[in-house]
């Protein structure tokens, strides 16, 4: 027989308890709107929050130190070749490296070009890790000249506070036309360099010299090798990312808070969202169980009309598509309402809230459409399963 729900709809007694009905209606909505601008608004922020300055090597390069505390501060909290692999093991670090530093004295100087000397450190990290490295940035055994990159950071500190010296203010070409004097002292001996500066990083806030010639250095004047450094330098696809903050965090690495205070805004809105797309769940889970509520008493009052007609030959198979039909258009209804309102709050939230901003296409993500054709299966799958289930016990 092909009969359709409007045949055997005299057969089910559903003209009570209408509230409880669209009250799971109601639920079911909200729940499922919830969902959507909270994937939604993911999405946003993702996309708000994503790096702003373009990577060169589509990478990121942070500087990563151990926290000093009055607890730890007589310790030594330099990073050890462990500290290293442990480092290079974590799934969102593509790489790491060192950054070693020169263990004996180092005065610089300008001869009578600027009359100026202090104190200085110089580190070393592998040339992959610097943003320019020209190629005479070499040194040899026996070379009386050091080449040097100079932080573009400290030629401004020095332009800023040298006119209080009365020194000459220096450009990039200039500073690099001038010879530089290098007295290197340590516990056995003292050495003497020629250098000069072969160019200028915006990545390493340091003086760097090649490896070779610290880690010789280190080895003639104070007969110390593979010696620990007290900064790490991180190469990964994203600063921002939540598990690299986590990590830092749980191993107690201090970090320039400027260079992920984005990855930080980003865990506490992630946070916010999630709180809501779980709230939302729970809502559809509750209209779900309020529902099925609806559907055992309808059942139950229809009884003794459902088991006639199971008497006069129909399948409970037949019966239960067809009366779990009844709902389809209601759920349709329903998500197709939930997914029009989601547009329209995140169109507005695109239009007023954030100026039209070029990161955010005015329509929603082709994801939150593909959830709610998912919710919308799941919906007719379990009321599908449980008019069923419930026929099946008569």
């Amino acid at each position: 027989m092909n009969l359709s729900f409007k045949n055997i709809a005299p057969f089910l007694n559903t003209g009570e308890n209408r509230a409880s009905r669209w009250l799971s209606y109601f639920g079911l909505g909200i729940g499922v709107l919830l969902l959507l601008c909270s994937v939604q608004m993911y999405i946003n922020i993702n996309q708000l929050l994503k790096e702003r300055n373009p990577k060169k090597t589509g990478f990121d390069f942070i500087s990563v130190t151990k926290t000093i505390t009055d607890q730890n501060m007589a310790k030594d909290n330099r990073f050890t070749e462990q500290d290293l692999a442990e480092i290079k093991s974590q799934p969102f670090i593509t790489d790491a490296a060192l950054l070693r530093s020169n263990q004996f004295k180092v005065v610089a100087s300008a001869g009578q070009v600027i009359p100026f000397s202090t104190d200085i450190f110089i580190e070393a990290i592998p040339d992959n890790f610097i943003d320019t490295v020209p190629p005479n940035f070499t040194w040899q055994e026996g070379q009386a000249e050091v080449p040097v990159i100079f932080s573009s950071d400290l030629l401004e500190m020095y332009n800023v506070f040298s006119s209080s010296w009365d020194l000459p203010q220096l450009s990039e070409k200039s500073a690099m036309g001038i010879a530089l004097f290098l007295n290197c002292d340590g516990r056995n001996g003292e050495r003497q360099f020629r250098s000069h500066i072969v160019a200028f990083s915006d990545r390493i806030n340091s003086i760097l010299v090649p490896a070779n010639f610290l880690d010789a250095m280190n080895k003639q004047l104070e007969a110390k090798e593979n010696v620990p450094a007290s900064r790490v330098y991180l190469k990964t696809k994203d600063a921002n990312n939540p598990e690299l903050l986590d990590f830092l965090q749980q191993k107690n690495y201090h970090v320039n808070k400027d260079k992920t205070k984005f990855g930080r805004i980003k865990q506490i809105l992630q946070a916010i969202v999630t709180g809501l797309a779980g709230f939302g769940v729970l809502v559809i889970l509750l209209a779900t169980v309020l529902f099925s509520f609806y559907l055992q008493l309808m059942i139950a009052r229809s009884k003794e009309n459902l088991q006639l007609l199971l008497t006069l030959g129909y399948s409970p198979q037949w019966l239960s598509k067809t009366v779990a039909k009844k709902w389809i258009p209601v759920y349709i209804a329903v998500v197709i309402a939930a997914v029009i309102a989601t547009a329209i709050l995140h169109w507005g939230f695109q239009h007023f809230a954030m100026n039209d901003r070029e990161e955010l296409s005015p329509f929603i993500h082709w994801s939150v459409a593909a959830i709610a054709v998912l919710l919308l299966f799941i919906s007719v799958a379990v009321n599908f399963r449980l008019v069923k289930k419930l026929l099946y016990k008569l």
